[in-house]
């Protein structure tokens, strides 16, 4: 079995405590309070529909992109209004329509570690936005990775059917702005007791306030705005993931 088709059987538990809610109204009031009228938006990195759930309940229509199929299966299978889940890499896609604006959450832009996927992941945005559109998305914060530095962390969960233990271990690649993030995720099952371990290196880039300023003009957009991610503070050492703000420039 495939690391996505284990992963998606257990994806929302594992993240069942995520503030999904408060995360989409967020994203809502922040996208709101520039276009009022803003109602079709491009979610990069959908997977199983958690955010959407509730953006559309606020009124908006999504077309999600997900690289994993199974993925894209289960948010199918949640028959969730006004949401489209289409498998695609974000890193290029073409699509047969604009959008008021598009978002990633849970550091999928972080996930791109190279500078040509980076761009070209911006550039595929840019050409699906209608002029002045806007791209809102989350990623890791460099001075807070060297400040606070990555940690061992546990999380247990159960439900009726599996328990999990994940354990992620991270290493700084300081020469690249990447944390390697080592996951050993232990799956067992409750009636048949069988064991299932899954091992992944997840790379995470993280990103200073210069850099995000950079990406933005050599892709056509502009910075509008860098911003504690749900609490609305400006960035510092302690702000691990921060919400940044492009908006695409009128020609």
């Amino acid at each position: 079995m495939d690391n996505f088709k284990q992963y998606s059987q257990y994806y929302d538990l594992l993240y069942q405590d995520k503030k999904y809610k408060a995360e989409a109204d967020y994203v809502y009031n922040s996208l709101k309070s520039i276009n009022s009228e803003l109602l079709t938006v491009l979610e990069l990195g959908c997977g199983s529909g958690n955010h959407a759930t509730f953006l559309v309940a606020n009124g908006m229509k999504i077309t999600g992109l997900d690289r994993s199929e199974t993925m894209v299966d289960e948010a199918k299978s949640k028959n969730i209004p006004n949401f489209s889940p289409i498998k695609a890499d974000v890193t290029h896609f073409k699509l047969n329509q604009t959008f008021d604006a598009a978002i990633s959450l849970f550091h999928v832009m972080s996930y791109l570690t190279d500078n040509k996927s980076l761009i070209n992941c911006l550039k595929s945005v840019y050409d699906h936005l209608k002029p002045g559109g806007l791209f809102l998305f989350d990623v890791w914060f460099t001075p807070a990775v060297y400040s606070q530095k990555p940690e061992t962390r546990i999380k247990r969960l159960e439900d009726n059917r599996i328990s999990i233990v994940r354990i992620a271990e991270s290493v700084c690649d300081v020469s690249k702005n990447i944390v390697n993030v080592n996951f050993e995720v232990l799956i067992k099952d409750k009636v048949t007791n069988q064991l299932d371990i899954i091992k992944e290196v997840h790379p995470m880039r993280h990103f200073s306030i210069p850099e995000l300023e950079l990406l933005a003009k050599i892709t056509g957009f502009e910075l509008v705005k860098t911003e504690e991610f749900l609490t609305q503070e400006m960035p510092s050492e302690k702000t691990w993931a921060i919400c940044v703000l492009f908006k695409k420039k009128l020609n």
